[in-house]
């Protein structure tokens, strides 16, 4: 029988037209791994807002809610007063002193996981990062226990691969500094040389790891490294196997993604389903989240936000294939705007969504520029599902939850939906 076949969606998607709206995903735990930034990051301008709500994206180079992370909806804290934050970061460049550390304070003293402040260098790097583009060594990493770091996964061809590194190897230091208790946003910046003068390309960083009671220490050199946040396969059916689908990975909404995965739902053949894949998806740019769900949708609600209480929706393009049998993976490292599209689809009656609970990241980030240039993002909001169901705290619960194989049981479940075999 002939294995999976894979094609790529990214060489007929066409760029989307300008951004206009992104909710937050990982930020406070630390995914310094992608942003928008629209014009004015001059660090000289006056306070201003940069755009509407974000969210954070997933490539390498990145840190994810590990273990120690409570969930979103415990000690949320507070929403943080943006005139407060504001005001302190400007009475501290007033006074010769760092506009980010002060700005900083107030939003630690909130206890809002979800908002945080980037420096300016921070900011240009989530960024590039969110072009599917960024500097670094190809490793993410996450909080373990006892306030140590952990690396999560390795890309594979990275520095970071070719030196050895491997997930669960904990990572003790980087360019000398010890990193045992330190907010993981802080290691990753380091890593992607965001605290140094020229971050770029050859540049080295010396990490301190540990494996197995073992340390040692290597020097790795950054290299420019891109994302494919979405791929796609074919896979054969048979009776054991389930149905012939093609299978979609979004690994995170970069731009252009949304468009990625409608030009892979238009290679499914006649009888075939879609498995759609969100394990793991930390989230991304909403407006991509919505046009992923144009691809499958004709028309209609994607979901509701409100931003200081003015109540807004987000709505799908018309024309999608609606008549293509369609599951959605998910887990508990579903997150934010992928909540956001499997919870529409499942509202919908669009999708049987299989798996384990989500996450629960609901809540709406807004940036604004600091007076030193740095980026405060802080929440202002939550988004619903279009069925009014609150995702903060509570995630998308599947529709069949599983243990175990879970594409299995998807095929299973997509081959009664009509899915060709």
């Amino acid at each position: 029988m002939p294995g999976p076949s894979m094609f790529h969606p990214q060489r007929r998607a066409r760029r989307g037209a300008a951004l206009t709206l992104v909710f937050a995903g990982v930020l406070a735990t630390g995914a310094a791994a992608g942003s928008w930034s629209p014009d004015g990051r001059d660090g000289r301008k006056a306070p201003e807002t940069l755009a509407a709500p974000r969210t954070a994206a997933r490539p390498a180079d990145r840190a994810v809610a590990g273990a120690g992370d409570e969930r979103p909806g415990d000690g949320a804290g507070a929403p943080v007063d943006r005139t407060e934050v504001e005001a302190a970061a400007a009475r501290a460049v007033e006074d010769g002193k760092s506009g980010t550390e002060a700005a900083a304070e107030v939003v630690g003293r909130s206890g809002d996981r979800w908002s945080a402040v980037y420096s300016a260098r921070e900011y240009e790097g989530l960024e590039r990062a969110l072009n599917g583009s960024y500097i670094g060594v190809g490793l993410s990493a996450r909080r373990a226990a006892g306030g140590r770091t952990e690396i999560d996964s390795v890309r594979p061809g990275s520095p970071a691969d070719r030196a050895g590194l491997r997930s669960g190897d904990l990572l003790r230091s980087v360019d000398g500094t010890p990193v045992d208790g330190r907010p993981v946003t802080e290691v990753v910046a380091r890593l992607r040389g965001d605290t140094t003068a020229w971050p770029g390309p050859g540049t080295p960083v010396r990490i301190g790891i540990e494996r197995a009671g073992s340390s040692w220490e290597r020097t790795l050199y950054r290299e420019r490294l891109t994302t494919e946040s979405v791929t796609a396969e074919r896979l054969a059916g048979d009776g054991a196997a389930g149905a012939a689908a093609v299978r979609i990975k979004v690994g995170s909404f970069t731009r252009g993604s949304g468009e990625q995965v409608r030009a892979a739902a238009a290679e499914a053949l006649p009888g075939e389903g879609i498995l759609l894949d969100l394990r793991g998806n930390s989230g991304g740019l909403v407006d991509e989240a919505v046009t992923a769900a144009s691809a499958f949708l004709d028309g209609g609600l994607v979901a509701t936000y409100d931003v200081h209480g003015s109540q807004r929706a987000l709505e799908a393009r018309t024309g999608g294939a609606t008549a293509l049998p369609l599951v959605v993976l998910v887990d508990g490292g579903t997150m934010s705007a992928a909540e956001l599209l499997a919870g529409a689809l499942q509202d919908r009656g669009r999708a049987v969504v299989v798996g384990s609970r989500t996450f629960g990241k609901g809540s709406v980030q807004m940036p604004s520029r600091l007076a030193d240039g740095s980026v405060a993002e802080l929440t202002v909001g939550h988004y619903r599902t279009p069925a009014g169901r609150v995702v903060d705290g509570r995630g998308i619960a599947p529709d069949l939850l599983v243990r175990g194989d879970a594409e299995e049981r998807a095929r299973t479940v997509l081959s009664g939906l009509g899915g060709g075999s």
